[in-house]
């Protein structure tokens, strides 16, 4: 394939969402792999796609560039997107898991300091770890020092005003719709700060 063309379509990829680390595969191993999944022949590729045998199998033994009319006649006739033709899914299944949790009915962890719900606990091998908490600490006094973990760490206040106090930055004072997001390796501790306890929503990475 042509440097023209490829950069074509690395822009194509750009401007349907793709990310610029997603760098373009071989056409016509990737179009070959896409038809051996469906379990098609050649034939078959050629006639949902609308294009000549001949054509498809020069198209997967490197031996012909398309044009653009033609990968968009292979994007509809094997079902994906055109930029889907140049890269590879870090997935290949889709396993469709879905846990929902309603108000109320998440484990409960409670400490000195703070009150946990977990959320989507039902899920095993989570990316990421939800929980709701009431933050009961006023003070640092409170805590046995910083309280630090791997990952990153997104926090979202739901009611109340509380201070987010780490070991590089000053003490942030934070309300009702505020959030942040920090590497959580950072020394870090929330106190509230309001006359009631605050809510916060937290989602920890767990990779």
């Amino acid at each position: 394939m042509g440097k023209s063309n490829q950069t074509s379509i690395v822009q194509i990829a750009r401007e349907n969402g793709e990310t610029d680390n997603a760098l373009p595969l071989d056409l016509g191993l990737r179009v070959r792999e896409l038809r051996k999944a469906r379990s098609w022949t050649l034939e078959q590729a050629a006639k949902h796609a609308g294009l000549a045998r001949s054509t498809l199998s020069k198209i997967e033994n490197g031996q012909m560039s398309p044009t653009y009319d033609a990968l968009k006649k292979l994007a509809v006739g094997l079902e994906i997107s055109i930029p889907q033709l140049f890269t590879q899914p870090v997935k290949d299944q889709i396993n469709g898991r879905l846990s929902v949790t309603k108000s109320g009915e998440g484990q409960n962890h409670v400490t000195v300091t703070y009150e946990h719900e977990l959320l989507a606990s039902t899920l095993s091998k989570k990316q990421m770890l939800p929980y709701r908490a009431v933050v009961r600490a006023r003070s640092m006094d409170e805590f046995d020092g910083w309280v630090r973990h791997d990952g990153e760490e997104f926090l979202y206040v739901l009611t109340g005003v509380v201070s987010l106090i780490t070991e590089f930055y000053e003490p942030i004072e934070m309300r009702r719709g505020d959030s942040a997001y920090y590497d959580a390796s950072m020394g870090h501790n929330l106190v509230t700060v309001s006359q009631d306890d605050a809510t916060i929503l937290w989602v920890t990475s767990l990779t």
